[in-house]
């Protein structure tokens, strides 16, 4: 049984995306990627306005483990970023799909996503 949304697209990178509202995206890690990570306790976030693309990164997470490089799914112009994340890392472990989100991405419908995944196909790379 996954505990990843159906209605959220996943990266190889363990990074999820929602559908876009308006053209903005959320972006946050899977709780497979915090599982890994361990107690995570730094969040470096792109700025607002800053443009990331897809399949490069643009933050980093840092975990009582280890540091882990935070990569966007998609191009876009960065236009909020999650404060609460920032203020209490451990969100991230906590609430990965809820409160614990990274930033959110005005995506430029221009440039290609980074083969972004179903549910079921994150799954499989997960699980296999």
């Amino acid at each position: 049984m996954s505990d990843n949304p159906e209605q959220l697209r996943y990266s190889q990178e363990h990074e999820w995306l929602s559908a876009a509202e308006d053209g903005v995206a959320t972006v946050g890690i899977t709780r497979y990627a915090a599982d890994a990570l361990g107690d995570v306790v730094f969040v470096q976030l792109p700025a607002v306005g800053e443009t990331v693309t897809a399949g490069e990164s643009c933050g980093e997470l840092e975990s009582t483990k280890s540091v882990s490089e935070l990569y966007s799914p998609v191009s876009g112009e960065i236009t909020e970023t999650n404060q609460a994340v920032v203020d209490d890392p451990a969100l991230v472990n906590t609430a990965p799909f809820e409160g614990g989100w990274l930033f959110r991405v005005r995506i430029d419908e221009s440039a290609e996503p980074a083969g972004l995944m179903s549910a079921a196909e994150y799954d499989a790379l997960t699980n296999g």
